[in-house]
């Protein structure tokens, strides 16, 4: 086993787009300046969304030793079980995921389902973002949470 990936932390950034532009959207670019604040040179990190992986990928300002895209990530249930597959390959032991403050709780059950076992720690962190139209539009996700799970394999 590689012993410079024991222990070794994954960062994941979920992107936001209202599909509305080819531009990254302020609530994804907030997340991503959070992400780029926390990330170390020792930890991987992953910009996962479609279209936005490649869009932060472009505006990433942090560390460059390990990032990664995943752009074909549609829901945050995709991304879950795309980052699953990767923490396990990379040996993670943590996973902490970079979303805005409103969707933490519903990233938070598909990220611990998806690792469920793999004894990875999950961690969420809010980014500061918000307005009632999102509020509305994440209170409305819950209800298609069980769909999605099926539909990714969480």
């Amino acid at each position: 086993m590689d012993e410079a990936r024991l222990g070794m932390r994954l960062v994941v950034v979920l992107g936001y787009s209202a599909w509305r532009g080819a531009a990254l959207h302020p609530v994804c670019a907030a997340r991503l300046a959070v992400a780029a604040e926390l990330a170390s040179e020792d930890d991987t990190v992953l910009l996962s969304g479609r279209p936005e992986a490649s869009l932060m990928r472009g505006a990433w300002t942090g560390p460059e030793a390990r990032v990664l895209c995943d752009g074909e990530a549609r829901v945050t249930a995709e991304s879950a079980a795309h980052v699953a597959r990767l923490a396990r390959e990379l040996e993670a032991s943590e996973v902490v995921i970079v979303t805005s403050w409103w969707h933490c709780r519903r990233a938070a059950v598909f990220f611990r389902r998806a690792l469920r076992g793999s004894g990875i720690a999950v961690r969420t962190i809010g980014a500061p973002s918000w307005s009632g139209r999102l509020l509305l539009r994440e209170a409305g996700a819950w209800a298609v949470l069980p769909l999605q799970m099926r539909r990714a394999r969480v």
